[in-house]
C-alpha cells in the first residue's frame, strides 16, 4: 500500500489508548472508578456529538437499534471503563495495558464458544495456547501470584472478556444495521454515559482536590481515547482496512509499558515486557497473520 496517508492517525490511535491506561490511573486520584468510567464516556460522547453535528450525520432513532446499541456500550464502554478503572487501584497501568493485549484472544474465545459458524483452526488455537503462554509469563506464575493482586487481575480479565462479547456481537447484530460507522459509535457513547450517569451521580467522586495533571489526563482519555480516537479508527478502516486497523491493539501495550515507567515510576520487571511480546505473537497467531504472509 503506497498511500500512507492513515499512518499519523494510526500512530495517534496507538499512542493515545496505550497511553489511556496511565490517564486512568491518574485519574483515580480524584474520582472513584464509576467516576473515572463517566468521565471518560461523557467527555467523548460531547466531542463525538460536536462532531456528528459538524459533519450533519444523523443519529439513529429507531428503539430497536438503540437497544443493540445499548448492549455494545455495556460490553465495550460500560463494565469494561468500571473494571480497569477499579483494577487499576490494586495493578500498575503496565499490567493493565499488557492484559488488555489479549482482547483479540479473548475476542477468539467468545466466537468459538457462542457465535462459532465452523470449528476452530488449527492456527486459532495455536495463537490461544501461545497467548495464554503470554498471559501467564506476565503474571510471573513461577512466583505464584503473591507479586499480583489476584482481584484486580480477575478484574482485568473480565473486562477483557466483555470486549471479547462486544466486537462479535456487533458483527453479527449491529453491522447489518448498515449505520454510519460515526453515528453508531456517537449513540453508543452517549448510551455509555447516559448509563453511567447515576452511578456517578451515587459515588464518582473520591476527593474533592483537583490538581491540574490529573484533570488534563482524564480530558484526554474522554475527549481524545474515547472521541476523537473513534474518528482516527474510522479513517484508519477507511484508508487502510480493518485489518491493519485491528493491529494498533499490538501498539498500545508498548506505549503502555513505556509511559507507564516513564510518567508514574511504576516497577517493571523482566517477564512482563517478555510476556507482552509473546501475548501479541499469540494475537497475530490466532488472526491468521502468518497465514497470509504464506499465502
Amino acid at each position: 500500500m503506497k498511500n500512507k496517508n492513515w499512518l499519523p492517525a494510526y500512530l495517534a490511535l496507538g499512542t493515545v489508548w496505550g497511553c489511556s491506561f496511565l490517564f486512568i490511573k491518574m485519574g483515580l486520584e480524584f474520582l472513584t472508578p464509576f467516576g473515572v468510567a463517566f468521565g471518560r464516556c461523557a467527555l467523548g460522547a460531547i466531542t463525538l456529538l460536536i462532531y456528528a453535528k459538524a459533519r450533519k450525520i444523523s443519529l439513529p432513532r429507531e428503539r430497536h437499534i438503540w437497544l443493540k446499541l445499548w448492549f455494545v456500550a455495556l460490553t465495550l464502554n460500560i463494565i469494561p471503563g468500571i473494571l480497569f478503572a477499579y483494577a487499576e487501584v490494586r495493578v500498575t497501568s503496565v499490567l493493565a495495558g499488557i492484559i488488555n493485549a489479549t482482547t483479540p484472544l479473548a475476542t477468539l474465545i467468545v466466537i468459538l464458544i457462542a457465535f462459532r459458524d465452523e470449528r476452530p483452526k488449527r492456527f486459532q488455537l495455536i495463537g490461544l495456547l501461545t497467548g495464554g503462554l503470554g498471559v501467564l509469563t506476565v503474571l510471573g506464575v513461577w512466583r505464584g501470584l503473591g507479586h499480583n493482586n489476584i482481584v484486580g487481575i480477575i478484574a482485568l480479565l473480565a473486562a477483557v472478556t466483555c470486549y471479547g462479547i462486544s466486537f462479535p456481537f456487533t458483527k453479527k447484530f449491529v453491522i447489518p444495521l448498515g449505520l454510519k460507522p460515526e453515528a453508531a459509535a456517537t449513540m453508543q457513547i452517549c448510551l455509555a454515559a447516559i448509563t453511567l450517569l447515576p452511578l456517578y451521580l451515587y459515588d464518582g467522586i473520591a476527593k474533592d482536590q483537583y490538581r491540574p495533571a490529573p484533570l488534563l489526563a482524564m480530558l484526554a482519555l474522554g475527549a481524545i481515547g474515547t472521541g476523537f480516537a473513534y474518528i482516527w479508527n474510522f479513517s484508519i478502516i477507511a484508508s487502510a482496512g480493518s485489518s491493519i486497523a485491528s493491529t494498533v491493539t499490538y501498539v498500545t501495550p508498548v506505549v503502555a509499558v513505556f509511559v507507564g515507567w516513564l510518567f508514574k515510576g511504576e516497577n517493571i520487571t523482566w517477564n512482563q515486557p517478555l510476556g507482552a511480546i509473546v501475548v501479541v505473537f499469540g494475537a497475530a497467531i490466532s488472526q491468521g497473520r502468518f497465514q497470509k504472509l504464506k499465502a
